[in-house]
């Protein structure tokens, strides 16, 4: 137990060390994590002492993917139904575009140019078509787009990017067994019953059992991200599913929510973003340049080669057309995700699977500060007119004092 509080402490060390970068150079802190991370992971692969940063340990990982799967929800849970209905085809068209661009793109690059099997090619392509919701919904969290039309809008655009590389991988590489029926069978019954039982506990326990609701989340989020892990799937696609079903319902909570993300933001979510960088191999990269280039290039090129002529006929600003294809552009998480399947399956070898982990990390960092530093749409940012958490926590404490009296 000394050894995890130790490692534990370095790792919270270097996530305050990111936001203090992060603020002084006014960029977004989930892209200060996984460049500090990467730079860390590099040191200490130098020094001999990487296997000391316990990266690849149970408990590391369990507090990294937990990160990610709250973070999920989270982003989720912004994605009203309504608002889902009303930019349906903004977010359809987006989205399956922003998958089929990069996975056609990238495959034929990896195939034709980089010699690569058609197994490994495909598998490239699929880890290279992702959007990052992890990064995306952080940067939407920080600016404040979480609450906008066009915040949203990105969003929604993002889950149906994403969900492509989940069908995808699923349909080429992993195995249609009744362990998929079951998975998909449960999550369909959860769209119809979730609502129903976190509203009669909301409304019977919330304010008499401490911290019931998020117990219930967190419980819901694990049962369904165990259930996706053993039919072969990934945890972080029910989270989603999950947040956007409830999102009508605890929308109403701004408190809770707040509460929800101070624990995954301030303590989940440094272990995974800094994870995400630390797995780079910064060596691989530096021996073949030329491979790296090609897939990242060819990842963000066919990204807004095929979004930006598209996302035009939805936004007419220019930074709005340009920040919203940038974004796109992002990848992470289904994309390390897919990049490890196919390592695991020997489907691709170690040096292919540093190089996708590299383009996908790279592609995380890289569009998200160009779109930040010169095209962020200031003119969609309200101005903060009132702390909203104390305001909350003052009308919380007012309905108490009228209970109670």
């Amino acid at each position: 137990m000394l050894e995890i509080f130790l490692v534990a402490s370095f790792w919270l060390f270097l996530s305050i060390l990111s936001a203090i970068i992060a603020d002084r150079l006014k960029i977004s802190i989930a892209l200060i994590e996984i460049i500090v991370g990467a730079i860390t992971g590099y040191i200490v692969y130098e020094l001999g002492y990487f296997d000391s940063l316990q990266t690849n340990s149970e408990w590391f990982k369990f507090i990294a993917s937990s990160g990610a799967i709250l973070l999920t929800f989270l982003a989720g849970a912004e994605l009203e139904p309504s608002t889902l209905k009303k930019k349906f085809n903004e977010v359809s068209v987006i989205g399956i575009i922003g998958f089929f661009a990069p996975f056609i793109g990238c495959t034929l690059i990896a195939y034709y140019i980089l010699s690569w099997s058609l197994s490994a090619s495909l598998l490239a392509g699929i880890s290279l078509s992702t959007t990052s919701m992890a990064v995306v919904y952080a940067v939407m969290l920080e600016y404040g787009f979480n609450k906008t039309s066009f915040g949203k809008g990105v969003l929604g655009a993002c889950f149906i990017n994403d969900l492509g590389t989940v069908i995808a991988l699923g349909l080429i590489f992993a195995p249609f067994t009744y362990k998929t029926l079951v998975f998909v069978g449960v999550v369909v019954i959860s769209i119809f019953i979730l609502p129903i039982i976190t509203e009669f506990l909301t409304k019977h326990y919330a304010r008499k059992t401490a911290a019931i609701r998020t117990k219930w989340i967190v419980f819901l989020l694990f049962a369904l991200g165990a259930l996706a892990i053993w039919s072969g799937s990934e945890p972080v696609l029910p989270a989603y599913i999950a947040g956007m079903v409830l999102a009508g319902l605890i929308s109403n909570y701004n408190l809770f929510i707040r509460r929800l993300r101070t624990l995954t933001i301030g303590f989940l979510t440094p272990f995974y973003f800094l994870r995400a960088g630390a797995l780079m191999s910064i060596p691989a990269v530096i021996s073949g340049p030329i491979v790296f280039l090609l897939l990242f290039l060819g990842k963000v090129i066919s990204k807004i080669f095929g979004l930006y002529p598209v996302i035009r006929k939805f936004k007419e600003d220019t930074n709005e057309k340009w920040y919203y294809t940038l974004l796109m552009s992002t990848g992470l998480t289904f994309g390390t995700i897919s990049a490890l399947y196919g390592f695991s399956h020997g489907i691709i070898n170690s040096s292919q699977y540093s190089y996708l982990v590299a383009v996908v990390i790279a592609s995380a960092v890289i569009p998200t500060l160009v779109a930040n530093k010169y095209f962020l749409p200031k003119h969609l940012l309200e101005k903060p007119v009132i702390d909203e958490e104390l305001s909350q926590y003052e009308n919380y404490i007012k309905k108490i004092d009228i209970n109670e009296k």
